[in-house]
């Protein structure tokens, strides 16, 4: 790896020689600007204002703009005389629990490799040194033409170091919190931590960029003069959550689920939904629906009609069926007794002939 810097680590009598290593690289997928009717570049000229033509780098200098707008120039030699004692070193100047630097201080990170045989004796020094202690160097040093802090840490078997920012560069976190007053309930910290303890740790190895990988498959297509692939659309990362503890819960549910883990029904606290205060003593319908109790009412109300029409049938058939028994029966007495009149005449009859 190529070296940015040459100079010496200062612990305390001890010099060690170093080279400053750069220790990240940004593997973003950069784009250019371009002219979007025919393709063609769009470059940046360094042009002066007077003189309204273009510069070369050899004629541009540096320049402090005062609080009037004047430039006020400001020469290499003019830096080059100022008193800064780590120009060419990185002067260490404590050791302190790492636990004591602030995150948000945490800067570009760099390798710091020994810088020739003689060097190899004072660095493993130094190293083994912040291994058995357990803490960090924090360390001035000068760089691109100002000083700054840095912590020197061991990463394997090498002294790695951050810069830091100067703590005057910290912004306090002044009205960024909550204005309101908000009151945590120890079931929703339980359930937090469920969903904590659910999604474990992970294997920052494991991790990477899907947005590089996307844009490197629609660049290759296009290359190739085929039709992207289309992608899922991402998921709205908005919305309101309603309920806290039901939207926890499934989160707990979804992680375990996505784990492989058999659910734990004593781990996942049961949500039960308040019903709401209503002044109205009338069923609601609820998404378009009628409430049960209305539903029944309106099934009696129809069934009653259709249950009158059935026995305003069923009385007028057994109505018609008496009658017709009613007019059979009287037409086979009268056959009877129209008989039993014939009968009595012949008889009659019958016997006159016989007395004469």
């Amino acid at each position: 790896m190529r070296s940015i810097w040459n100079g010496a680590i200062s612990f305390g009598l001890v010099s060690i020689p170093i080279k400053l290593v750069n220790a990240t690289e940004n593997h973003a997928v950069s784009f250019r600007q371009i002219h979007t009717e025919d393709g063609g570049r769009i470059r940046y000229r360094k042009v002066c204002e007077l003189e309204e033509r273009e510069v070369p780098t050899a004629e541009i200098g540096k320049g402090y703009e005062d609080a009037d707008g004047s430039i006020i120039p400001i020469t290499d030699q003019d830096l080059a005389t100022l008193p800064i004692p780590t120009a060419k070193t990185i002067e260490i100047v404590a050791f302190v629990p790492a636990d004591r630097i602030d995150p948000l201080q945490m800067g570009a990170a760099y390798y710091l490799a020994a810088s020739g045989t003689p060097a190899a004796k004072p660095y493993t020094l130094l190293r083994e040194a912040l291994k058995r202690s357990q803490k960090v160097a924090i360390a001035k040093f000068a760089l691109r033409g100002r000083e700054r802090l840095g912590m020197l840490r061991v990463v394997d078997d090498v002294i790695a170091m951050h810069g830091l920012l100067w703590p005057d560069e910290i912004r306090a976190p002044e009205g960024v919190a909550p204005d309101t007053d908000v009151t945590v309930r120890e079931a929703e910290l339980d359930l937090a931590d469920a969903l904590m303890d659910t999604l474990g740790e992970v294997d920052i190895n494991t991790l990477h960029d899907d947005y590089r990988e996307a844009v490197e498959e629609l660049v290759a297509a296009k290359v190739d003069g085929v039709t992207p692939a289309e992608r899922a659309p991402a998921g709205d990362g908005g919305g309101k959550v309603i309920d806290l503890l039901a939207a926890l819960e499934n989160s707990v549910r979804e992680a375990r689920t996505a784990r492989g883990e058999d659910q734990d029904p004593e781990t996942v606290a049961e949500v039960t939904p308040l019903a709401r205060k209503s002044s109205r003593t009338t069923p609601k319908q609820v998404g378009g629906k009628k409430s049960t109790s209305t539903a029944t009412t309106a099934a009696k109300k129809k069934a009653a009609p259709a249950a009158k029409k059935t026995s305003t049938k069923s009385t007028a058939s057994k109505t018609t069926t008496a009658k017709k028994t009613g007019s059979a029966k009287s037409g086979a007495a009268k056959k009877t007794a129209t008989k039993k009149t014939t009968a009595k005449k012949t008889t009659g009859t019958g016997r006159r002939r016989a007395s004469a």
